[in-house]
């Protein structure tokens, strides 16, 4: 149910047009920071103090949290405006997704993390090391962690993502602030990515998550632009049964647009859809049972063959990508999947051009995907 859970909250985010957005919050002397891709945070500078408005993926016409950034090597600020006061650069956090342990890792600021939620599915050997050490300290379960661990671990920041916040209600009970990484809810894959620069201002490495990103922004554009000189389009049908459902990305997901932008044509992609949507194997099959391509995501110790698939579901076996070296499977149990690909959409896209378009690119090794024999 876990691993079904990181399927559905996954492909919640489309490419859109990044046109200009009005702040809900009025900037008055504040200098607004410019977020090119990332549709969820308002960001200015004041006197003494950063206030960043995260707004409510839900509604947008609303807050879901206010942060007042404020250096620890000085006095606070009068007058502050309301919000949760976060004094940076943090030193000892919580993080509740492994996505964080990658990039905090990557930014130079690993020493932060000092608790960890659902370590099981956190592949950083790095992280289990530390653990065993107990240079680390896991929490264990997301949703209902060792409260009274947590409490004398004593941090200074808790990462944990609105879903998690909304269906524990353990953090409103500990007054520590609560960072709500609502990243993946963003429209875009590179409004996703570019939250790592908000992260790099709680962590003090701010110089290094702008240039970080600007990495990540080039590689995706000239992955795309590759993408976008194919002559042909092979379609594609993406993800697994699992029960009596199987959960399709909707055709504004964030799945169905990078898709879009490696040069596949999605089966669902006339779908309106942003979120994940529950249909029949029956619907599935009768819009992507010819589909040239079969890509899906999935977490077990070993890797999934053709003969455990039809074992599945024996109408598995009908799909014209079955037994071909065109249907392909990412095992996160393997790979970092969770790790690095929410704030490096640009490797998986680089994935998926290789997948769909061989004779563009000068080497074909993928990291992610396997082909399921």
């Amino acid at each position: 149910m876990r691993f079904l859970k990181l399927i559905l909250l996954l492909p919640l985010v489309f490419l859109a047009s990044c046109g200009e957005r009005r702040p809900l919050v009025d900037e008055g002397r504040g200098v607004a920071l410019n977020f090119k891709y990332a549709a969820l945070l308002d960001v200015a500078d004041f006197d003494g103090y950063r206030r960043v408005v995260v707004r409510n993926p839900w509604d947008s016409s609303s807050v879901l949290q206010t942060y007042v950034l404020v250096d620890r090597n000085s006095s606070l600020p009068k007058d502050l405006p309301q919000g949760v006061v976060v004094r940076t650069p943090l030193s000892r956090s919580v993080v509740c997704a492994a996505a964080h342990c990658g990039l905090f890792d990557e930014l130079g600021a690993y020493k932060a993390v000092a608790g960890v939620c659902d370590l099981k599915f956190i592949n950083m050997k790095r992280v289990h090391d530390d653990v065993t050490a107990g240079r680390i300290v896991s929490l264990g379960d997301g949703l209902n962690p060792d409260v009274e661990r947590l409490v004398e671990l004593n941090p200074d920041a808790l990462f944990v993502s609105p879903f998690e916040n909304g269906a524990g209600g353990w953090t409103e009970r500990l007054g520590v602030p609560v960072v709500e990484c609502a990243e993946y809810m963003e429209r875009l894959p590179l409004g996703r990515a570019e939250w790592m620069r908000f992260y790099g201002m709680l962590l003090g490495c701010e110089e290094r998550a702008d240039s970080l990103f600007a990495e990540v922004e080039k590689r995706y554009l000239q992955m795309s632009k590759l993408a976008g000189s194919a002559a042909v389009k092979p379609s594609v049908v993406y993800g697994l049964k699992y029960g009596a459902v199987w959960y399709v990305p909707g055709g504004r997901s964030q799945t169905a647009n990078l898709l879009a932008d490696a040069g596949a044509d999605y089966v669902f992609s006339d779908n309106l859809q942003e979120k994940t949507i529950p249909l029949s194997f029956e619907t599935v099959f009768e819009k992507g049972g010819d589909a040239d391509f079969w890509l899906f995501n999935y977490h077990q110790k070993t890797d999934k063959t053709c003969d455990e698939l039809k074992s599945d579901h024996l109408a598995y076996s009908k799909f014209k990508a079955f037994g071909t070296d065109s249907i392909l499977g990412c095992n996160s149990s393997r790979k970092l999947y969770y790790e690095e690909t929410p704030f490096h959409p640009d490797l998986l896209l680089d994935d998926l051009v290789k997948i769909f378009h061989k004779d563009l690119c000068e080497d074909n090794d993928l990291r992610y995907f396997e082909i399921v024999n």
